[in-house]
Formats: C-alpha cells, sequence, structure tokens
C-alpha cells in the first residue's frame, strides 16, 4: 500500500535513517523516496536484508554496497545525540517544517541540517549574491538591499562569501530581519573562517543551512549545489555586482530553471566588476536600483503568476508525464503506470514527490487525483 502524505509527516522518528541514508552516501531524494514507498519508512528500509534492498536500488552495486558497510559501523542514535548536543537540528522532505519553496524545485536536497530557525515566513525570502572581490559601489547597494528587504519583512538569502554575501548578510542582520546563510560546507566548518563571527550572528537571527554533512569540508564541487539551494530557498535572485566568470551566475543559471526571478544591478559599461550584471541584464534580467524595486516587483508578479501555476514548469520529463496522466477523476496506480510508460518503482517515487508538491492527492488504496 502506498505512503500517504499524512503517514510520512507524522514519521518524526524517521527522521535519523535519513540522516544514515545520507551518511551511507545515498543522497538522491528519488532514491530516498523510492526507499521510503518501498519500505514504508527509511527505519524499515535501514534494516532490511540486502536481498530486499536489491529489489528498490537494483543494479546500483555501489549505493547497496555503501548502505550495508556503514549500517554495521554507525550507530544512528549517537550520530543524532551528537547534533543535537551541537543544536544542529535536522529536517527532511517528508517532514512539513522542509522550507517550502526548496520543496518546490526539481530533485530539491533530501536532508537539510541547520542552526538557528527556519520559519513559515522564510516563504517570503530574496536572495542577494554577487563577486567576492566587490567594489564600494557593490558594497553599498549590498548593503542598501539586505537592510531594505529586511526591514520589509523579506528574509535575505546568501551564501556567507566574502564580498557581496557578507554584506548583504550583516545589513539584514543590522536593521533587525532575518537572514538564511547557505554554506558550501558542513555546518561544524565555517567558511571563510572570517566570518565565524558573522555566522553566529546569523543563527541567532536566522539560520545557517547546509545540504552537506556536518563535517564536509569546503570542497569546491560542493558550491554549485550550494548556489541551487540559495535559488531554491528564494523567490527571486539579485545580482548586485558579478564579472563574467562571478559564480554568482551559476546561482543565475539555477534560478532561471526553477522559474524564480532574476534581478541584476547595472554597472558602469566599463566596470570588469559589473561586467555579468550588464550581460544578464542584456539577456532579460530585471533592473534593480534599490530594494523597492525588487519588492513592488515581486508583488505584481506574485499576483499576475501564482505559485502553483508556476509548480509544473519545474518538474523533470518524467514528473510531468506522470501529472499529465492525472485528472480530477481517480486513477489506479497501475494505470499511471501503464499510460506514462513508467515502471512502477519510479511512478511510486514521483507520485509521493508530486504529493509532497502538493500537486497530486492521495487518494488511499493506491487511487491518485490532480489537485
Amino acid at each position: 500500500m502506498a505512503t500517504t502524505i499524512s503517514e510520512v509527516n507524522t514519521s518524526a522518528e524517521d527522521r535519523p535513517f535519513w540522516v544514515a541514508f545520507l551518511l551511507a552516501d545515498i543522497a538522491s531524494s528519488f532514491t530516498m523516496l523510492s526507499l521510503l514507498e518501498h519500505f514504508g519508512s527509511l527505519e524499515s528500509a535501514w534494516t532490511a536484508d540486502e536481498v530486499k534492498l536489491r529489489r528498490v536500488l537494483g543494479g546500483r552495486a555501489r549505493a547497496l554496497g555503501g548502505v550495508l558497510r556503514t549500517r554495521s559501523s554507525i550507530d544512528v542514535p549517537s550520530v543524532m545525540e551528537k547534533l543535537e548536543r551541537d543544536a544542529v537540528s535536522v529536517v527532511t522532505l517528508a517532514e512539513s517544517g522542509y522550507p517550502r519553496l526548496l520543496r518546490e524545485i526539481a530533485a530539491p536536497p533530501p536532508v537539510l541540517f541547520y542552526k538557528g530557525q527556519l520559519l513559515e515566513t522564510d516563504s517570503m525570502a530574496v536572495a542577494v549574491v554577487g563577486t567576492r572581490k566587490s567594489t564600494a559601489y557593490g558594497r553599498e547597494l549590498a548593503t542598501e538591499l539586505g537592510a531594505g528587504l529586511a526591514k520589509a519583512g523579506v528574509t535575505v538569502v546568501s551564501g556567507m562569501a566574502t564580498g557581496i554575501d557578507g554584506f548583504a548578510h550583516k545589513a539584514a542582520l543590522d536593521a533587525g530581519g532575518r537572514t538564511i546563510a547557505v554554506l558550501g560546507s558542513g555546518i561544524y566548518d565555517i567558511y571563510p573562517r572570517e566570518h565565524v563571527s558573522l555566522a553566529r550572528r546569523i543563527w541567532e537571527q536566522g539560520a545557517l543551512v547546509s545540504d552537506n554533512l556536518p563535517d564536509a569540508k569546503p570542497d569546491r564541487w560542493n558550491f554549485p549545489a550550494r548556489n541551487r539551494i540559495i535559488s531554491g530557498l528564494s523567490l527571486g535572485v539579485v545580482v548586485v555586482e558579478a564579472p563574467e566568470k562571478s559564480g554568482a551566475l551559476i546561482t543565475v543559471d539555477f534560478a532561471a530553471d526553477q522559474g524564480r526571478d532574476v534581478f541584476a544591478v547595472p554597472g558602469m559599461a566599463t566596470s570588469s566588476a559589473s561586467a555579468g550584471c550588464n550581460r544578464i541584464l542584456r539577456d532579460g534580467a530585471r533592473l534593480v536600483r534599490s530594494a523597492a524595486d525588487v519588492i513592488e516587483d515581486l508583488r505584481i508578479h506574485a499576483s499576475a503568476e501564482p505559485i502553483e501555476a508556476q509548480q509544473p514548469l519545474l518538474l523533470d520529463e518524467h514528473e510531468r508525464r506522470v501529472l499529465n496522466v492525472l485528472t480530477s477523476e481517480p486513477r489506479h496506480i497501475d494505470d499511471v503506470v501503464e499510460t506514462s510508460g513508467i515502471p512502477m518503482p519510479q511512478v511510486s517515487a514521483i507520485l509521493l514527490m508530486l504529493e509532497l508538491q502538493q500537486l497530486v492527492r492521495n487518494g488511499g488504496a493506491q487511487y491518485y487525483t490532480r489537485r
């Protein structure tokens, strides 16, 4: 019988086993949801024998081997006790406390570690990003934007890097607002080290967030994933100052893929520090001179294009195919499999993902309708 969303949302006891599978190098939300759908809980999946695990993991020998090795070498309660002692909180994709905007993106991270608080009001969030090698002009604009957005009740999201990110965070804090820093490392390894005191202020007045294991180092391959979460947590992304090869432009690409608004602060035509901003403005980003521009534009956008209308655009090909099979009339999962041409295990996981995104309603007895 399929796992329902109500069953998933009440499974706080299952949280340690999401962390356990992450320790076993199972970092895919699709794989975790497949295990959840098949076994009914990740605790049951964690304790399942090798034959049963193989039915879900199929030919992924590395994944299966990782689970078998890890569960024989770690004590899950001890892992969770250490996190609690260190004031590190955990929220999983299956829980109602998972950030709403991030849940809407394709393949959201299955587990988030954080220090501080994640609030429902953080769904009114805007990312402010830019180059580490900021100019006085960029720092002034980042400060004005961070403060202006925070005073309007908007949560400021950024990556806690030096330069633009740091100034946006500080301005939001100084204005008495909330800010979220998404790390390219684990919660235990604050990077850059010069922002340790800033990190403490952020978790006291907002949240430090990472999808990496808590002791993960700030390896360079972690940062594109970090940028994807920054845009995923936000209604829109404001690029304050960025040269052509700035990492901030990776965040812009993710924002576009996620259907989020992209804004940019114009710079002098001859300024290499603003070359990336000027290019994306030419390509269609919305011009920003102050926080008021962002706030006004997002209010217009929110009234003209409700977020529900955007959600189907954020799905991958298989998710769209399954969603398009469903109507307001209940359809059995066997019909969905036959019509979509997608194998049963994958359809089960996709239906659960769509239910978590509130696009599909589970009527019980494996019948589903489109919301």
